[in-house]
Formats: structure tokens, C-alpha cells, sequence
């Protein structure tokens, strides 16, 4: 029987997988800290640095109170002269009105400059007499407004201070990232200074505004805190909570904070100015859909399309209806919505290289922008067309058209003689009803030429199809607004 020798591995061998063993582990703890990276062990150190420039915001407002407390009766009603006697009875005597009681509103702000300069929601003061500020220290100053803006929702505020204040600086928000960790503080439903986290869930929000940029966040944000500043790590404000998304009025961890980039050029425009001044390309667009990039012949569906242009500095520079914007001060456009916000930024009277497509050529114009602010506030006059053709009516692409009368031209928001085919009905079911054309619309264009009677149209239909075009694009006015709509031919 043969025995077994077991050999015993020496000190060296020993020390040598031991010291193997330290670096496997070390190796695994160093990869578990990359995957954990920027994950805070407490967001205590970053709080307590940045609480003293946050601040509460208390506004009041004299609401009026109405003098007359008779409950409302219909007309002839058997109960209408029993009220009335009652209440003349509690009455007589010539009692005092009711005195105008005062409404509160609370809010959030933060502090962006040592002299006192104070950033929150326009709705949080709008409207409000009187503005108090109460400080992390407990100290109280009253405010006053240095400017608004109800587009962005933002405010900019003024204290007084006998001693510098506390204050942040703004952060880059494009650099934040989905997963990003944030801060959230402010009053929420007036408890005083709060502190929530959580991170970046989304970018590039929008909700209603035209110039909406919002940080989309599961940060608690709840009343109270509109306004209030929303925090990188790095302690620098990189949105403005404003608003959230909840059936119940409290948080269920949606919530929007207006990017700091849009934030920045807003205040200082307020700062400096007490106003906004936007920039003013001096068009209407719309986006470029698939069916519309068929119809026109374009490699893809990207940039503006413009649907009109009025007196202003893109006709000044050239511009035309059926142009589509494609580049826009050396940067490409991928929509309408990025036009729009990247025009506001731009200084005014600034001139910028601007790119269209024109009949399948690119054209670069040179513009000088306006001033949006001031152009909004003036009446620009429409272009005359040409005389009408005579009435004849016909049902093209789903819908019955003929030339229309000049009250039905005014109706549209058309000049007198413009031309155009207008829509007299639209067929149940068809194409035309399903891109919501309607009773009352005209169509100016078709294939981006002038349409003034249905022969127009059905040339147009036969141009598209002999072209190989499955799809005719349609330029419709309905009350002086204009759209493109692109419908089949085949």
C-alpha cells in the first residue's frame, strides 16, 4: 500500500498568496468605488456651507372683500323677499364695509451677490405689496422688485443689508447629467429652511412656456419651495425649483427647476435693464415633420420651416416663406423649439449668419436682429396679394374649395385680395380631416407656390405626382395664423 506525501507550501509561497489575496480584494474595492462614485456619504458638509444664502420669502397682497353677502336668488324666486328682509334687517343701521383683509403667499429664494441681490419666481411676489425676506440668521429685510419676467417665471429682488451677504454663484447646467445628484432647498408649505436630494432625472424639459429649459428632479420639491435654488455638489445653483407634476398638489418626485443657463441671461438682463431684451429673428415657424420633409424633397426631418415672414429683419435680410432654417449663428437647428430659445439669447441688433434651404440649395443670409420685447408691442401691416379669381368650387384632396369673399378673407386674418382657396368642407374620415383641416380655412400655398382657384390646386397635385411625390405640402392660414399640412396625392 502506498502512502500519501502531502507537501506543505513554504513561508515564501505563503506570503506570496497572501499578499495575492490583499490585491484581489483591493482590486474589488476599488471597482465597487468607481461604480459608487459621487454618491455622498452625508449632504450635511454641502448644507450647512450653502443654507445661509437660501432664504424664505413672505409676500402679502390687499385682497378686497366683497360687501354684499346675499346668496344669489334666481328672479322671482318665493324665498328672494324673505332674503331680502333678513338681510336688510342685520343691516340697518349703516354698518362699516368690510374692511379689505390682507392674503399671504410663501416662497423661496436665494442670494446671488453680497449687496443683497435676490432670485425667485415671478409667481411667488406677482401681484404682492409687500416682500419680506427672512435669512438663515432669522434677520428680516424687506425687498424690493428690480425686474420680471413672467416668460421664464423668474424675478429678480433687492435687500439692504448693513453687512454683506451670504451668497451662491450659478453652475453650468448642460454639464449635468441624468443620475447627477442634486439638492433641493427652501420653505416647503411654509416649514421653514428644508433640505431634500436626489438626482437629475431628465433634461431639456418643457411645459408650457416658449422659453421652458426645465431639470426634471425626484428631489422633494413641494409649495413653498417655487423658487427656491436647486444645487449641484459642488454647492453652485443649477436650476430654479418652479414647478411639479402631482394629482394631489404634493411631491410624488417630479419636479422642474429652470436650467441656470436660461436663469443667467435672464437676470442679468433684469439687473441691468429692469427688462428683458430678447432677440428678434422676425418669423413664424413650425417644426418639419416627416410627411413635410417628403413633400419637399428634404434628406431628413430637421430644422424650421418658415410659414410666413412679416416686416422685420429676416425680410429685411431675404427671407422667404417655404425657407427652412437649418443653421442659426454657426449652429445647426434641429426644431422649432431650439430656434425659438437660441434667437432669445442672441444679443439685439446683433448680426447673425443664418442658414435655409431653398428650393434644395442652401442660401446664408445675414440678419440683424431686433428686439422681441419691442416687436410684440407693434401691429405690423400684411402684404398685399393678388385680385381674386371668380368663385368656382371644387373638392380637391378631401376637401370642397373656392376662392373666398373679402369678409371671408378678414375672417382668416388675410389682406384684402390676397389670394388663396378657401375651405368650404371637409370630408369625414379623409386625410384632411385627420391633420385637422376645418370649415374656414384658406389655403395660400401648394407645393410652395400660389394657389387663387382650384385649377391652381390640381395643377399642383399633377406637378407632385409626375415628380415621384407622394405627398402635396399645403400652406393654410386659419385667423391670420399660418401652418404647413402635407397630404397624399396618390
Amino acid at each position: 500500500m502506498q502512502s500519501q506525501v502531502q507537501v506543505l507550501p513554504t513561508p515564501q509561497a505563503m506570503r506570496a498568496l497572501w499578499l495575492g489575496f490583499l490585491a484581489l480584494v483591493f482590486a474589488v474595492a476599488q471597482a465597487v468605488a468607481v461604480q459608487a462614485r459621487g454618491v455622498p456619504e452625508s449632504f450635511a458638509d454641502l448644507a450647512e456651507r450653502i443654507s445661509p444664502s437660501v432664504v424664505n420669502i413672505t409676500t402679502s397682497t390687499v385682497v378686497a372683500q366683497a360687501t354684499d353677502r346675499r346668496p344669489q336668488l334666481p328672479e322671482g324666486s318665493p324665498f328672494e323677499e324673505l332674503f331680502r328682509d333678513f338681510m336688510d334687517r342685520n343691516n340697518r343701521g349703516g354698518g362699516p364695509e368690510r374692511a379689505p383683509r390682507r392674503g399671504q403667499a410663501l416662497g423661496s429664494g436665494f442670494v446671488i451677490s453680497e449687496d443683497g441681490v435676490i432670485v425667485t419666481n415671478n409667481h411667488v411676489i406677482e401681484g404682492a405689496d409687500d416682500i419680506e425676506i427672512e435669512f438663515f440668521s432669522g434677520n428680516r429685510l424687506k425687498a424690493k422688485v428690480i425686474g420680471t419676467d413672467p416668460k421664464t417665471d423668474l424675478a429678480v429682488l433687492k435687500v439692504e443689508s448693513s453687512t454683506p451677504l451670504p451668497f451662491v454663484q450659478f453652475g453650468d447646467s448642460s454639464a449635468m447629467r441624468v443620475g447627477d445628484w442634486v439638492m433641493a432647498m427652501g420653505n416647503p408649505l411654509g416649514q421653514g429652511f428644508s433640505v431634500s436630494a436626489g438626482i437629475v432625472s431628465a433634461r431639456g424639459r418643457s411645459l408650457q412656456g416658449t422659453y421652458d429649459d426645465y431639470l426634471q428632479t425626484d428631489a422633494a420639491i413641494n409649495r413653498g419651495n417655487s423658487g427656491g435654488p436647486l444645487f449641484n455638489m459642488n454647492g453652485e445653483v443649477i436650476g430654479v425649483n418652479t414647478a411639479i407634476l402631482s394629482p394631489n398638489g404634493g411631491s410624488i418626485g417630479i419636479g422642474f427647476a429652470m436650467a441656470s443657463n436660461v436663469v443667467t441671461k435672464v437676470v442679468a438682463q433684469l439687473r441691468d435693464f429692469g427688462e428683458t431684451r430678447r432677440g428678434w429673428l422676425g418669423v413664424r415657424i413650425q417644426d418639419v415633420t416627416p410627411d413635410i420633409a417628403e413633400a419637399m424633397g428634404l434628406e431628413k426631418a430637421a430644422g424650421a420651416m418658415v410659414t410666413d415672414v412679416p416686416e422685420g429683419p429676416a425680410r429685411d435680410a431675404g427671407m422667404q416663406a417655404n425657407d427652412v432654417i437649418v443653421s442659426f449663428d454657426g449652429q445647426d437647428v434641429r426644431d422649432t423649439r431650439e430656434l425659438v430659445r437660441r434667437v432669445a439669447d442672441a444679443d439685439v441688433g446683433k448680426a447673425v449668419r443664418v442658414v435655409v434651404l431653398r428650393d434644395g440649395k442652401t442660401t446664408t443670409l445675414s440678419v440683424t436682429l431686433g428686439r422681441r420685447e419691442t416687436a410684440e408691442n407693434e401691429a405690423r401691416p400684411a402684404v398685399a396679394g393678388q385680385a381674386p379669381a371668380a368663385p368656382v368650387e371644387e373638392t380637391l384632396l378631401g376637401m370642397t374649395l373656392r376662392v373666398p369673399t373679402e369678409d371671408e378673407r378678414q375672417a382668416a386674418g388675410l389682406p384684402a385680395g390676397a389670394p388663396g382657396l378657401l375651405v368650404v368642407g371637409v370630408q369625414a374620415g379623409s386625410e384632411a380631416d385627420a391633420k385637422g383641416l376645418a370649415e374656414g380655412d384658406v389655403i395660400t400655398e401648394a407645393g410652395q407656390q400660389t394657389v387663387t382657384t382650384p385649377a391652381d390646386l390640381t395643377k399642383r397635385i399633377a406637378e407632385a405626382r409626375d415628380a415621384g411625390r407622394r405627398s402635396l405640402l399645403l400652406l393654410v392660414r386659419r385667423g391670420g395664423d399660418p401652418r404647413f399640412v402635407a397630404l397624399a396625392v396618390n
